[in-house]
């Protein structure tokens, strides 16, 4: 039998040290810098990479009545592996102080988190996080449960609208509220105003804690050649931004050689309070209108918490196609 052991990584030096190892491709270097991680573990079975994991415990968000530690950078060989590097990181967790572990989760829910927990029978989506499907049972036998529920859903008549909307549609005018596109020539500046809002908008989440300016910027730069300005929709009052959404075609179509004919409604946000109640109903509703006009058929409302005000937009127009969870274990 192999002897396992554990190397804690503290560099991307130190992990480009192991890319000679056997098993699976390492932890990008980039990673160590830009999520600003509190450890990093590689399992090695014999000379073999057999799983890794990164754990954070400084910068994490509050949770009433716990001292959370977050689990991410997940990856494992076999069921073997991931029994063993899960009891580590919650070793190494409760360690430091921590008494609820949350997995997986790459340092905040601006990056990567949770699992596809149930695929349902629609492919996957473009900019659609993926996994093993045995990784949920992994967490589960490592003695994780579900602390919080996703989905994503298909809405197939873009023509629809909530009749309701009329009277939102009219107080928002009369407010002086109004809707453009993305100015892509202006790509950075409009990046920077969204990422403002969002602070504000997000604050309230489940699990949320702030995003720098330059990770977010980073992040959106990366699918700005995907993106159809006709579909970043930017709702403004007088000079201020209020709310907005972002949407993009789904290209994973394009790969198994069909008809692009998918919107992918990634992102909502409008500033809280009744001032602005309804915006996001009206944002939804215009970018299926927009996107019907432009040939699209069907839209997706991407990964939205089952108890968030999205997943009420997102229940007017579409049905559930897939299903996530994020995990919890005490320490």
């Amino acid at each position: 039998m192999l002897t396992e052991r554990y190397i804690q990584v503290n560099n991307s030096a130190e992990l480009a040290s192991l890319a000679t190892q056997g098993g699976f491709p390492l932890l990008e270097a980039r990673m160590f810098e830009l999520h600003q991680l509190d450890a990093h573990w590689v399992l090695l079975r014999g000379e073999a990479i057999a799983g890794y994991c990164s754990l954070w415990w400084r910068s994490v968000p509050e949770y009433p009545g716990e001292r959370l530690g977050l689990i991410g950078h997940y990856a494992v060989a076999d069921g073997l592996a991931a029994a063993s590097l899960l009891g580590h990181a919650a070793g190494e967790l409760a360690a430091q102080g921590c008494t609820l572990a949350i997995a997986p989760i790459d340092g905040n829910t601006w990056r990567r988190y949770r699992l596809l927990s149930d695929r349902g029978t629609e492919p996957p989506f473009f900019l659609e996080p993926d996994n093993p499907d045995e990784w949920c049972g992994q967490f589960e036998a490592a003695g994780f449960g579900a602390i919080a529920h996703y989905s994503s859903a298909l809405a197939t008549d873009l023509t629809q609208v909530d009749p309701r909307l009329t009277a939102v549609q009219q107080r928002l005018d009369a407010a002086g509220v109004k809707i453009r596109p993305l100015a892509l020539d202006q790509f950075d500046a409009e990046l920077e105003r969204i990422h403002a809002l969002s602070l504000v908008a997000f604050q309230r989440n489940f699990l949320y804690s702030p995003i720098s300016q330059a990770e977010f910027l980073t992040q959106y730069r990366q699918v700005r050649p995907y993106v159809q300005p006709e579909l970043v929709l930017l709702a403004e009052q007088e000079s201020q931004l209020v709310g907005f959404l972002f949407a993009v075609p789904d290209l994973l179509q394009a790969q198994r050689g069909k008809t692009v004919d998918t919107v992918i409604i990634k992102t909502v946000a409008v500033l809280p309070g009744r001032r602005y109640a309804g915006l996001g109903n009206v944002l939804v509703a215009r970018v299926q209108a927009i996107a019907h006009d432009l040939g699209y058929r069907r839209a997706i409302h991407a990964l939205m918490h089952d108890d968030n005000n999205s997943r009420n937009l997102s229940s007017r127009y579409a049905h559930s196609i897939r299903r996530y969870t994020l995990y919890a274990r005490k320490l």
